[in-house]
């Protein structure tokens, strides 16, 4: 049986956290190195249903995508609602782990796992890391579809590609104009608008677009753009992280067992249509 140390430290060959933003705050959150791991469940957000969902499979190890303290705090305190995720965690023997920014730049990462989802196929990085000599990482992808389809038949195969939110899938331009040539970006995207201009794709497939960035975008180029939910569009990198850590796992002997949560994170959890035309 593999220690936690152990685990971390292929976790960290897949997605090490030198590739992470300066901002980020990715690693180990909690857990005794010298642990056993047998169970490791991925998920996108360190959230109570997550660690409730932990500790009824038994796992005795999360990895998510989002960071429980991003911003860093002073308490513990299981009068918050970190620091009860922090209590249940160590109260049950379940380590946290979290890669981020990190998993965005990896080849594979998040936007390889959101681009599989949406049926295409990658040809390269939107935003290269400049320290890959093979020009595979970096931030966002772009990726071409086998045939071109009408943007109201590309919004549709994302939304049927990604797991169900209430929010679902918006897009902007003309419903009819053709797609092939896409550019994606798992989560928040619209600090790579511009790229996406300059890599004159078709399309351009992300998360949490606001109005401003969207309408200016527009404007400047016909590039259309698919807003999906933040969580929807990084839940598909979770298949493929736990794939990642099984092949290595399996290599080594280890008998890992990895579990992928379906339960559904996005803060919206309804949507009403609006039938009122001004």
């Amino acid at each position: 049986m593999p220690k936690l140390s152990d685990v971390i430290a292929v976790l960290e060959e897949v997605y090490p956290p030198r590739w992470a933003e300066s901002w980020d705050a990715v690693g180990l959150v909690c857990g005794d190195p010298e642990a056993e791991v047998r169970r490791v469940l991925f998920a996108v957000d360190p959230v109570r249903a997550v660690v409730d969902e932990a500790v009824e499979w038994g796992a005795d190890l999360l990895v998510t995508h989002h960071p429980l303290y991003l911003r860093g705090t002073t308490t513990v305190a299981a009068t918050g609602s970190k620091g009860r995720v922090v209590h249940t965690l160590i109260k049950h023997d379940i380590a946290l782990h979290v890669a981020h920014t990190n998993a965005d730049h990896a080849d594979p990462g998040v936007s390889d796992a959101l681009a599989e989802a949406v049926g295409l196929k990658v040809t390269g990085p939107l935003v290269a890391d400049p320290t890959d000599p093979a020009g595979r990482r970096g931030s966002g992808r772009i990726g071409e579809l086998p045939e071109p389809m009408t943007l109201a038949a590309f919004a549709a195969q994302v939304a049927a590609g990604l797991p169900a939110t209430a929010a679902g899938v918006r897009a902007a331009g003309d419903p009819e104009r053709p797609v092939r040539r896409v550019a994606v970006c798992g989560g928040s995207g619209d600090s790579f608008l511009a790229e996406a201009r300059a890599a004159g794709v078709d399309a351009y497939v992300t998360a949490d677009l606001r109005h401003h960035p969207a309408s200016e975008a527009t404007e400047a180029a016909p590039v259309a753009l698919v807003d999906a939910a933040h969580w929807a569009t990084e839940w598909p990198w979770l298949t493929l992280a736990a794939r990642e850590l099984t092949g290595r796992a399996d290599s080594r002997g280890w008998p890992l067992e990895t579990r992928v949560s379906t339960r559904v994170t996005d803060p919206w959890t309804a949507h009403a249509p609006m039938p009122y035309a001004p």
